[in-house]
């Protein structure tokens, strides 16, 4: 049986609907930086990266590049 996640009317609870979002942000920032150091593990090009993200590829090495210490790993 799987729990059904509440959901958070910001209506009601604006306090409660902001501190979702940023718990949201966190665990997709999270997400993406484990997604593209194992991209940059596997050898991906930062084009292919940036086109998986759906950015450029400037603005996902800009946003990203500090990862690049795991390639090395």
């Amino acid at each position: 049986m799987t729990d059904t996640p509440k959901t958070i009317d910001p209506k009601n609870d604006p306090e409660q609907a902001l501190a979702s979002v940023v718990a949201l942000r966190r665990m997709a920032d999270q997400l993406e930086q484990q997604a593209v150091t194992e991209a940059l593990r596997r050898g991906w090009s930062w084009t292919q990266i940036a086109n998986a993200l759906g950015v450029s590829k400037q603005a996902a090495h800009k946003r990203l590049s500090g990862l690049m210490a795991h390639r090395e790993k």
